[in-house]
């Protein structure tokens, strides 16, 4: 590559930032490190009717949880700043001018009534509406009046949008990363507003002047910015500018059926379509996978997998290991599949592999919610322990309550099936037994359980299952000696008695 890689992601702050927006970050992430590149945060915000409030620090904080942070952009001001921009709209007017001057584009006064009464006259003949070469010059425009009375109206204060004059009857061969060669007919295309006469240019200019100016070397993006693509190749010509390379993403479709995975489909199914919790400012919330217990580490593994390829069956990489392992050319062109239960497999994978002082740590914050206190080498332990059953962070509650809060009642139908007739007079003789036991660790309690079960001539299913009942409440949970030891000596005979004295 001839020049320094320098590649963005631009979104615009108009609500939670969606899992298939930090797909497109994390491909130019990858896209940028693999090729010691630049990779930047531009907020494109000239829609200010759409703007969120705190849907661009949801943005910034969405990337950095991640593990995937800008190098460039908000509150990283580099030589490209400002990074916003609604900062910027200063210095779109002579882009537009000079598209203007070289005529490529044309100022046009059309009211909303009139193109609303143009739409309504093709619909009627049963076609559809473009503002292109086949309308414009029966419409109300700079290419129709003369230049003179087109500045006396800008100078009247009349309203008019700047257009794009789409060249009649050439055909575009265009090279995309993913996709290879694209055909565009221009004269299949509409004559887009580059520019409002409220000083903001529209998506379209702004974002070519500023990857321009930028100096973006590839542009990674979403594939519904396809149909985009040759208005955006033939302003760089207009403009005559040199222009990026371009690679459009496919869409990451719905679990079921065909279609773009929504915020619907993860209510339906009950999983997040967005990597953190969404408070909208109407109230409501939407789930985030952070606070559903998954690792950033699984977002992205996954995310990756979703429309890239590295050429075998492997699924599970580290970023480091994605970086090495990415290649543009190597993404499908078809959309990829949702599949919630892939991801859920994916997060269990990395809740195993995650130091149990990482979790201890993650956990710590759980329990001080709950005002419990405990040594972090005790939690680290517990961790350890329990870590093996959970597929979520936040299952290490539900695994290992009984370990922190003594059990209040006992599930119903286990009481009914393990508590007999002489199973309080065997447990308080084993309370007496554990009583003279001074070494409490879970290898030494088993052994000397064991031993006075042989000596009594008692059966596993006389003994163990009510002791796990009267230590747990439940028949659920780690080895039944490893709870004794973590619950010390103290606790344990509590436990069995009050146990002895409920059941």
């Amino acid at each position: 590559m001839s020049r320094q890689v320098r590649v963005r992601f631009a979104p615009s702050p108009t609500g939670p930032l969606h899992i298939g927006g930090v797909r497109t970050a994390l491909f130019n992430y990858l896209f940028a490190k693999k090729h010691n590149g630049i990779f930047y945060l531009r907020i494109e915000d000239t829609d200010q009717n759409r703007y969120v409030a705190g849907a661009e620090d949801y943005i910034v904080e969405a990337l950095n949880w991640c593990g995937i942070p800008f190098d460039e952009g908000i509150g990283k001001e580099g030589k490209f700043a400002p990074y916003r921009q609604s900062e910027r709209k200063g210095m779109y007017q002579k882009y537009a001018q000079q598209l203007i001057d070289s005529g490529w584009a044309y100022y046009a006064f059309d009211t909303a009534e009139t193109l609303d009464a143009a739409r309504k006259e093709a619909e009627g003949k049963g076609e559809t509406f473009m503002y292109n070469h086949a309308t414009r010059d029966n419409l109300d425009n700079s290419l129709n009046i003369s230049a003179e009375a087109t500045q006396q109206r800008i100078a009247n204060g009349d309203a008019y949008v700047i257009r794009f004059k789409m060249p009649v009857g050439e055909t575009l061969q265009l090279t995309d990363m993913v996709r290879g060669d694209v055909k565009f007919e221009t004269s299949l295309l509409d004559d887009k507003v580059l520019f409002k006469s409220d000083g903001m240019p529209t998506y379209h200019l702004a974002n070519i002047v500023d990857d321009y100016l930028m100096e973006t070397s590839h542009v990674i993006r979403g594939e519904e910015w396809l149909p985009s693509l040759p208005l955006h190749v033939l302003l760089y010509k207009a403009l005559g500018w040199e222009a990026p390379e371009f690679a459009h993403l496919p869409l990451i479709l719905k679990p079921v059926g065909n279609g773009k995975l929504s915020k619907r489909d993860g209510d339906k199914f009950g999983f997040p379509v967005f990597p953190l919790e969404w408070n909208a400012p109407d109230g409501s919330t939407s789930m985030g996978y952070r606070e559903e217990g998954y690792l950033p580490e699984t977002v992205i593994n996954y995310l990756a997998l979703l429309g890239w390829n590295p050429g075998n069956d492997r699924e599970f990489f580290t970023l480091e290991e994605l970086i090495q392992e990415f290649d543009i050319n190597k993404v499908q062109k078809g959309g990829a599949k949702f599949d919630p239960d892939k991801i859920k497999h994916i997060n269990k994978h990395y809740v195993q592999q995650t130091d149990n002082s990482i979790l201890a740590a993650h956990f710590t914050k759980v329990l001080e919610e709950k005002g419990i206190t405990m040594p972090m080498d005790k939690v680290t332990e517990i961790v350890g322990l329990v870590k093996e059953r959970a597929v979520f962070l936040n299952e290490l509650w539900d695994l290992s309550d009984y370990l922190f809060v003594t059990p209040t009642s006992y599930d119903e139908k286990a009481a009914q099936k393990q508590w007999k007739a002489d199973t309080g007079e065997i447990l308080t003789e084993l309370v007496t037994v554990l009583q003279n036991t001074t070494d409490f660790s879970s290898a030494n309690t088993e052994s000397v359980t064991k031993t006075w079960m042989q000596e009594k001539e008692l059966g596993m299913g006389k003994v163990m299952p009510p002791l796990r009942l009267s230590l747990v409440g439940a028949m659920k949970g780690i080895h039944v000696f490893d709870i004794m030891a973590l619950l010390g000596k103290e606790e344990t005979l509590n436990r069995i008695n009050k146990a002895i004295n409920t059941l």
